[in-house]
């Protein structure tokens, strides 16, 4: 083991522990301010009671995200010094766009809207969990566009002077094809997350108390978290169909990878389960579906798809000698995952609506189980697609132009980088413990009374005002 390798765990460690946050915190948002906007069109109070409740929770979730996303721009500059200078003027933009405008525009409206239930206009504070909420999703285009540039660079030149990658056409970098289908597929995984959590809060206080009388709130909550996660579902496998195809098309060797195909056909059958050798490098069973791979590769059921050996060979021509082949068990099971997670939690969404057919309140303790449960199965999901995104570019760290080995900092040490990799994995451990705590407390508080506050935007000057403790 050498410092790059601890460099890539500590950088892997760090991102996926942050995007348990940003998912969580992208759909709650916009759940929260259509919960609100109900109660704003309705006047039921109702859609006030839970715009308080899962706001709470969306509040402790957004504050460790903040804290955990800190963290990923120090690295760039610890350990991957190279790569920064190499991408600097390529990442520059959107990253500094991100922070100026859609970050701070998030931050801004969402501490007024914390302070402001009673001292805003009804209409106005409304607008504040919107303008928060936009505010999220342009942070993750910009975030996104950036990383699409990893996985298809565009909008570039080379200085020869330099070495380094220079901004040509922003335009072209925001409007990168992997970009504009890579953003809704991830925004659809939130809607998947927040909808799931929402579910579990709701089935857990209705299974153990059916009969209080927030029980119809709470059947309300299931029911509105259940049909998120199914149109999420539905949106992320029509928008992961395009980007497969898009994937092939930009980095075919990631698709192969995929299904474990290490020779090129055409059709190409798709493989539910494959046994390889331990070191990845050829096939030993499979089990496959005939002509699907084909199909969500090019849209042609017939149509070619390449194999890793005969694209190792293409890309050892036109690159030079070396592996350009990823770890095939991770990327070819972590696709999977990413589905089979997917999947399980729209399968509890399912069964979550018909156990409220017909009015009824669900009570099955199995069905409990599998509710509590269901939050974890999408964040898995995300986890494992990034995971999936990230490891099948490699040996790439900018396909096509820039090896990982090339990117790392050649001043630090291996002893360095363990040392802020165990420092970053305890903090990291100990916020984790943090944050399910609050949720869970908050969680299992149930849904606040509002018979006796203030009237809402009355500008009385209550101490208790609704969401001002996250503070």
């Amino acid at each position: 083991m050498d410092a790059l390798d601890v460099a890539r765990w500590q950088f892997g460690v760090t991102t996926v522990y942050h995007f348990l946050f940003v998912p969580l915190t992208i759909g709650l948002s916009v759940l929260v301010a259509i919960l609100q906007t109900l109660w704003h069109r309705t006047g039921n109070d109702r859609y006030l009671t839970l715009t308080k409740f899962y706001g709470k929770l969306f509040l402790i979730n957004f504050a460790m995200g903040i804290v955990t996303g800190i963290v990923q721009e120090f690295q760039f500059g610890m350990n991957w010094s190279d790569y920064s200078r190499f991408v600097g003027d390529i990442f520059g933009a959107p990253l500094a766009i991100e922070a100026l405008v859609a970050f701070f525009l998030e931050s801004t409206f969402l501490g007024l809207w914390i302070f402001g239930w009673d001292r805003l206009p009804k209409r106005i504070h409304l607008a504040t969990i919107w303008a928060a909420a936009l505010g999220s999703t342009f942070s993750a285009y910009f975030i996104l566009a950036a990383n699409s540039w990893m996985q298809n660079p565009v909008g570039y030149r080379i200085n020869p002077d330099t070495g380094r990658a220079e901004l040509t056409d922003f335009v072209a970098v925001l409007t990168n094809k992997v970009a504009l289908i890579t953003f809704p597929h991830t925004i659809a995984g939130c809607f998947l997350v927040a909808g799931s959590l929402i579910v579990a809060v709701a089935l857990f206080h209705l299974i153990r108390n059916p009969h209080h009388h927030d029980t119809p709130t709470y059947r309300f909550a299931a029911r509105f978290g259940a049909w998120t996660t199914l149109a999420a579902t539905a949106g992320v496998l029509i928008t992961g169909d395009i980007q497969g195809k898009i994937m092939t098309d930009v980095q075919p060797m990631k698709m192969a990878a995929a299904e474990g195909l290490y020779t090129t056909e055409t059709p190409a059958a798709f493989s539910v389960l494959t046994i390889g050798t331990l070191d990845g490098s050829r096939e030993l069973y499979a089990l496959k579906i005939p002509y699907l791979l084909s199909f969500l590769g090019t849209g042609d059921p017939h149509g070619t798809v390449q194999g890793i050996n005969d694209l190792q060979a293409q890309y050892t021509a036109q690159y030079g000698p070396g592996s350009y082949t990823p770890i095939i068990p991770v990327t070819y099971w972590s696709f999977r995952m990413m589905i089979g997670f997917g999947l399980a939690a729209a399968a509890i969404a399912l069964w979550v609506l018909w156990a409220h057919r017909k009015g009824r309140t669900p009570t099955g303790k199995w069905l409990l189980r599998a509710g509590l449960v269901m939050p974890l199965l999408p964040l898995a999901a995300n986890s494992f697609g990034w995971i999936f995104t990230e490891m099948g570019r490699q040996p790439w760290i900018v396909f096509g132009e820039m090896l990982t080995r090339d990117g790392v900092s050649r001043s630090v040490s291996l002893t360095e980088v363990l040392t802020s990799f165990t420092a970053f994995t305890l903090v990291y451990a100990t916020l984790a413990v943090i944050e399910v705590r609050l949720l869970i407390r908050y969680a299992k508080a149930g849904l606040p009374d509002t018979t006796h506050d203030p009237t809402p935007h009355d500008h009385t000057d209550d101490p208790d005002r609704p969401l001002a403790f996250a503070y």
